[in-house]
């Protein structure tokens, strides 16, 4: 059993700062510009989550006119262009991005989650890792986790398992990069470890299905009938209740 992949792209409201170079007028213009901007992005990204993508494009779009050099519009259309699977045009508008903000951890971060799911593992990689290098980039554990889910899919299960640990070092509480570690010892044989990670799982976040789909698998491996049929009956319980 594989555990899904779940990247983070993240998309979040920054202050809004103008040229101090040039004079006072110009710099409330840059603002306004990028004010405007953020309004269509917040509605733009909306209107995506909700599954209104003519709603979307339309607002993107009005952000980058509004704004073609702030690099949140070009990175918000990328978004779009990966979710109606349009990866030329995806890649076009994340270059776009990072020409303007070549070292923006959010761009850089979003590139690699881009370039992993097109199979370019080895550059995604890069990218992840460039991310983590900016100073003053705050989300180190997402970005060691989505470097994880990479190594992952791309086979290199050691390399997996040291970026989900280092995101735990920044994060404790990724629950994804605990259940990866977790399957990645029962795939190893390390049944007692994997075994300890998953009751502190429960400890923190209670019974979930996937870490009793983990549990069930690891009892059956070490041939212990009584406990894997406990998990499992377990595990049952919560997915009956989901269907009623």
């Amino acid at each position: 059993m594989r555990l899904p992949h779940s990247f983070t792209s993240v998309f979040f409201s920054s202050l809004l700062t103008g040229c101090i170079t040039v004079t006072e007028g110009k710099v409330e213009m840059v603002q306004d510009t990028k004010q405007m901007a953020e309004s269509r992005i917040s509605l733009g990204l909306g209107y995506l989550e909700n599954g209104n993508m003519l709603k979307a494009r339309e607002n993107l779009e009005l952000a980058i006119k509004h704004a073609p050099k702030y690099y949140r519009a070009q990175l918000s259309l990328a978004h779009y262009y990966e979710k109606v699977d349009e990866p030329k045009q995806a890649e076009l508008r994340y270059k776009k991005a990072l020409k303007l903000a070549p070292k923006n951890g959010n761009v850089l971060n979003n590139y690699g989650t881009f370039l992993c799911k097109q199979g370019k593992f080895e550059i995604a990689d890069e990218y992840f890792n460039r991310a983590i290098e900016q100073p003053h980039y705050l989300l180190l554990s997402s970005s060691y986790e989505n470097a994880g889910l990479c190594a992952l899919k791309s086979g290199d299960d050691t390399k997996a398992k040291h970026y989900f640990e280092r995101a735990l070092d920044y994060n404790p509480y990724r629950a994804l990069s605990t259940l990866q570690i977790a399957q990645i010892e029962i795939d190893e044989k390390a049944y007692s470890d994997a075994r300890i990670r998953l009751m502190k799982f429960h400890q923190q976040y209670g019974y979930r299905v996937t870490s009793l789909q983990l549990l069930s698998r690891l009892e059956a491996e070490v041939g212990n009938k009584a406990l894997q049929q406990r998990y499992q009956n377990k595990l049952d319980q919560i997915l009956t209740k989901q269907d009623d």
